[in-house]
């Protein structure tokens, strides 16, 4: 079954929109705006748990760590702190006004060390093999194009670099304030199935909040690099 999906899925990942239902709001700059004010709230810190995350992502000083769709930029301030100084955060997103509100966030916290990037619903656009981790933070549900933004993933990684997933299960209650079932279309088998079609191999997976996210940790499918979730699998 998971094969037949697989193969259903390159066929439209690479020519249709497959998360048109999770992108309603995403429209419009007033939707966006709205989104954006929700990404900031005060709750935001209780609803992520960011500091729980920065701990599971294993991030060093030195490294370069990319945020896939940062919309207004609310972990680029624990990530920036993570990778210190002399590392380097890439805030990606396809939307100029949400880049707008990260690079605001990210002068307001006297944040150096974040770079702005535009993608595209289909391309990263991050620089080849320069990239340590990716961290793609409740954003996969929202991809219209996943297998190609993946493997342009896949092309920023360096050999030893990781992909790292969050997102919420496909399952009644995941997300806070419902819809999970008409906003989610697949839950965790598939999106390893959807990921590592794309070049990528699992190495680890957790809860990040019972019930409602999981952590996916993924290496390049040609690489040997083992990280330490992986020695409990």
């Amino acid at each position: 079954m998971i094969r037949a999906f697989i193969l259903l899925f390159c066929a439209l990942a690479a020519s249709a929109q497959v998360a048109e239902k999770a992108n309603e709001h995403y429209r419009t700059e007033q939707g966006r705006k709205e989104i954006g004010d929700r990404q900031v709230w005060s709750g935001r810190y209780r609803e992520l748990h960011p500091d729980k995350l920065i701990e599971a992502l294993s991030l060093k000083p030195g490294m370069v760590v990319a945020d896939i769709g940062t919309g207004a930029g609310f972990m680029l301030p624990f990530l920036s702190r993570a990778v210190g100084p002399k590392g380097l955060v890439l805030a990606e997103d396809i939307f100029p006004d949400f880049l707008a509100r990260a690079r605001k966030r990210a002068e307001a916290e006297g944040l150096k060390n974040v770079t702005l990037i535009l993608g595209s619903e289909s391309d990263v656009r991050l620089p080849e093999r320069q990239v340590d981790l990716a961290l793609v933070l409740n954003v996969y549900h929202h991809l219209n194009y996943p297998l190609p933004v993946m493997k342009s993933i896949r092309r920023a990684l360096t050999h030893n670099g990781r992909l790292v997933v969050v997102d919420y299960y496909r399952r009644p209650g995941a997300m806070p304030g419902g819809g999970t079932m008409e906003h989610i279309r697949a839950d965790q088998p598939e999106v390893i199935a959807e990921i590592e079609s794309a070049g990528f191999r699992l190495t680890d997976k957790k809860d990040h909040i019972r019930n409602s996210q999981y952590i996916l940790y993924f290496v390049p499918s040609d690489s040997g690099a083992r990280d330490r979730h992986s020695q409990k699998r």
